[in-house]
């Protein structure tokens, strides 16, 4: 997942969470998670003044973003002489599945 301003959202990028007025999580949600943007709906949302969007996988790369094997070779490092510890491994498993899964299934790319 993640969140990228408006006008940097493209037609087939699919929403990640429920899209609300202000960025502000309370009330009805203008635009429910899973929808798929269109170029009509990103315009209605623009003309609603909504700033910014939560998209599935990590279609936005800007310089200086790390790719998945750059984040998961840093995880390794991080964990390597604690690995042995079950506590510590099954930190290690937690961490590693939530950046697969925020990266998207290709890893973001």
């Amino acid at each position: 997942m993640q969140k990228i301003p408006l006008m940097q959202a493209k037609a087939d990028m699919v929403l990640a969470r429920d899209v609300f007025r202000n960025d502000s999580p309370v009330g009805i949600p203008i635009c429910g998670k899973s929808t798929v943007l269109t170029d009509t709906l990103i315009a209605r949302l623009d003309n609603m003044d909504v700033k910014s969007v939560y998209v599935e996988g990590h279609p936005v790369w800007d310089e200086g973003d790390r790719t998945l094997e750059d984040m998961l070779s840093d995880l390794d490092r991080r964990f390597e002489k604690v690995r042995h510890d079950p506590l510590m491994s099954r930190l290690y498993d937690i961490h590693a599945e939530h950046l697969k899964r925020s990266m998207g299934d290709d890893g973001g790319r």
